[in-house]
């Protein structure tokens, strides 16, 4: 591995801040990117060299940051009407900084045409990367394992418009596994997609049963129609597109786009995916 540290990027997050403890593990230099430095939620780790404040909305601060780096992991940025335009404008500071290298944390599915309006900002992002002139990984993860539980309603009740559709959903350390294996090799992954799944794609009311006998209480599945799900979340008074995007979240999972699992997470890490019983056993209720 170079000298020069890795810039992670979302290390206050939660797969951001695994993936800098997993670097920490394996000896590797690194430089944490956060919007604020003085944060409780940053890693203080020994192999981090600093804490940069640096926003995507900055693109001079991020050049800054991405000086004498190499290597850059990119998770992205929170939901938000411009965050392509965030992502872009963080591509080409790492460009403009010489980072020869981004892995990029994207989703499963993503397309311009994608169903989950969201995979659409990965793809952009992603041809964004591709036409940067450095070298890059897309890494695709489906939902999350440790989302599927929030899902229920306070009274036990999934809702939304998945029908029968299924979902390989992939738990957030194996994501975060996955990147930091890339992140310490990257030559071997330049110009690679990968799919991250868990080890089955199951429906939402297989979520629900599971989910269940886990944790022993009733939990169901209801299966909305798409007018009932926009009726349903109107009371949150989100913008539209926002809406757009919780519902679609439902459509994509009936559209069947993330029902294939992929052997990427143990090609990557070593070691099968979790599954959804061993997420719900290791969290707290």
């Amino acid at each position: 591995m170079n000298s020069a540290p890795v810039a992670v990027t979302g290390a206050t997050g939660y797969v951001g801040g695994r993936v800098a403890r997993l670097l920490d593990e394996a000896g590797v230099a690194q430089r944490l990117l956060v919007r604020d430095p003085q944060s409780a939620r940053v890693p203080r780790l020994p192999t981090v060299t600093d804490v940069v404040a640096a926003s995507y909305t900055d693109r001079d601060a991020c050049a800054r940051a991405l000086h004498g780096v190499e290597v850059a992991f990119m998770v992205s940025g929170h939901e938000a009407p411009d965050r392509v335009d965030q992502h872009r404008a963080f591509v080409d500071a790492a460009a403009a900084a010489g980072v020869r290298h981004v892995v990029y944390l994207s989703f499963l599915g993503a397309a311009p045409d994608a169903t989950f309006t969201l995979a659409r900002d990965h793809f952009a992002t992603e041809e964004h990367l591709r036409a940067s002139g450095m070298a890059s990984t897309a890494l695709r993860d489906a939902l999350y394992l440790d989302f599927l539980e929030l899902m229920v309603g306070e009274d036990g009740v999934i809702r939304g418009p998945a029908g029968t559709g299924r979902c390989a959903a992939v738990a957030r350390d194996d994501v975060a596994e996955a990147a930091a294996a890339v992140l310490r090799q990257p030559e071997r992954h330049a110009g690679r997609t990968y799919d991250l799944t868990g080890p089955a794609a199951v429906t939402l009311a297989e979520v629900a049963a599971t989910i269940a006998r886990v944790r022993g209480r009733d939990v169901a599945f209801h299966d909305e129609t798409v007018e009932e799900a926009y009726a349903s979340r109107a009371r949150y008074g989100a913008p539209d597109w926002q809406v757009d995007a919780w519902v679609s979240t439902y459509t994509a999972i009936a559209s069947g786009v993330m029902a294939h699992p992929s052997r990427a997470v143990e090609e990557l890490t070593g070691h099968p995916p979790r599954s959804l019983e061993d997420v719900l056993r290791a969290t707290a209720p």
